[in-house]
Parts: C-alpha cells; structure tokens; sequence
C-alpha cells in the first residue's frame, strides 16, 4: 500500500506498507507527502534485489533496502554485546606535549597586584588608619595555572565503536521481494473533508514505461494549475463578497436598533399618561 495520510496541520505522512506472510510492515522511514491541491502521482518501485525507490510526481523521494527499512525479517547485523574494547584502545584525539617545559619563574607571577594609579587619600592617617596599601587588581601578566600543551596524539585510534556481527536468528528469503498473484486493487478513502479525487492505478514490471504513463498524465499539469488558480481566485472573491455583504447587513441592523430605540425614547416624552404623572406630582 502507497498513498498520501493527512490529518490536520501536522500530519503530513506517505505510508509504505508491505505484506508478508499474512502480516503489514509500514515503513521504518518518516516520508513526507505532497499538502497541496494538485495532481501528485506516488509511484513505489519493488526490484528483484529487494531494493526500492519511492518517486513522487516521477522524482525519487527516498530509496533503500526491505531489508534494513521494514522489520520483515530480523537484521542481518547486530551489535556484539559482549565485546569489550581492548585495554590497549588509546582514543585520546590530543595529549599533553611531552616537550613542553614550564618557563623559569612562572609560579612567582602573583594573580593580583597593587594598582599603581591608586593615591593614598589626603585625609589618611597612618596612627589611626594603619599603614595605607593600595588595592590590588588582576596581575595583566598572570596567565593561570601552567598546562602543558595539546597535540595531536600519534596513537589516536579514533573513537571506539561496538563491532557488528552476523545475526543467528536472520534467515534469509531469497524471494522476499515476490508479490503474491493480484487480483484486485482498492483504493481505502478516510477523510473528513470531501474534494479529493483518486484515479490512474497502474501496476507493472516496467518501470519505464510507469514513468513514461506520468509524464502523459502530467502533459496538462500547467493547464490544471492554471484552472486551479483562476477557480480559487473566484473563490476568493466570492468569500469576500460574502463577508461585505455580512457586514452591511449588520451594519444596516444595528441602524434599525438605534432608530426604533430612539423614537421609542421620542414616543415617551411625549405620551399624555407622562403629563398626566406630572400633574399628580403638583397636586
């Protein structure tokens, strides 16, 4: 099974699924499908070696191996749990440089000392304040710790990795690419919003000839985007016809509230039973 899956804005995926022996097998990889509203053509080429090739609208969009991209049969390699790295591995890229020498007095540079633009203050007062010291700043020419330098080191075997080794439990089937005898193909149609269409299902042992069958197809592309275009333009204008048609209605609404609330405010003044209150009031 080859074809597009999307739901929402996020799930964008192309499923691959292979079946063997009574059982599905998606593909290991995340392939990604085309989200536009064009033709798209996905085409999944299966060969004698067990290699293939996903092409969408005839460009290749992955390639591989059933072997290593489905989990059909357990893998030819694995890891060799019990080897251990050999105590002779030396994976230390750099080393400190055995001809590196410390200079002569660099122990005695001070990390800090007095700052030669300070002033004894005029108000200073060595019987009361002690001798005055000026305060002391990082030393410009302390440089740290000594180390040694890096170099590279001669013995360097890279960095160590855990062999792969024969899986026991692979067997190989020579026929794992065989398909078993078609006699139908179906089309499984799951969606929540309509307007997809799904046509031109062609199954053969010709690659070239299912690439030469797209670019038929596609020979009208440009018309198809082109009529695309000019019906979501039309689209377009239409939903904003639509909405300035909404808002005048509303608007034309909330004038008609406005009116009849005012002469109902109108009507009261002006209604006798209002003169009749007020002259109760006097009496």
């Amino acid at each position: 099974m080859i074809g597009p899956d999307l739901c929402g804005s996020q799930k964008k995926k192309l499923h691959v699924i292979l079946s063997y022996q009574g059982q599905n097998y998606p593909i290991k990889k995340d392939l990604q499908c085309e989200t536009d509203k064009l033709t798209h053509f996905y085409t999944f080429i299966l060969r004698p070696d067990a290699t293939y090739s996903v092409l969408v609208d005839n460009r290749e969009r992955d390639s591989g191996s059933m072997y290593t991209d489905w989990d059909i049969l357990p893998p030819q390699k694995i890891k060799d749990v019990k080897a251990k790295k050999p105590k002779d591995w030396d994976d230390r890229e750099y080393i400190d440089d055995p001809n590196d020498v410390k200079p002569e007095g660099y122990d005695s540079i001070p990390a800090e000392i007095p700052d030669p633009k300070a002033k004894e203050p005029n108000d200073w007062d060595d019987e009361e304040d002690g001798i005055w010291r000026p305060p002391k700043i990082p030393n410009p020419a302390y440089k740290g710790p000594w180390k040694r330098k890096k170099i590279k080191n001669p013995n360097y075997k890279g960095k160590w990795k855990t062999p792969w080794i024969d899986n026991p439990e692979f067997e190989d089937d020579p026929d794992l690419y065989v398909l078993k005898p078609i006699k139908y193909v179906g089309i499984e149609v799951w969606q929540v919003k309509a307007g997809s269409i799904f046509d031109n299902i062609l199954i053969c042992d010709d690659p070239q000839y299912a690439k030469q069958v797209v670019e038929e197809v596609f020979a009208n592309r440009e018309a198809e985007k082109e009529a695309f275009e000019e019906a979501e333009k039309e689209r377009r204008a239409r939903e904003e016809e639509e909405a300035r048609r909404a808002r005048e209605e509303g608007e034309k609404r909330k004038r008609d509230r406005d009116r009849r609330y005012g002469d109902r405010k109108r009507h009261r003044r002006h209604d006798p039973r209002d003169y009749m209150d007020d002259y109760h009031d006097e009496l």
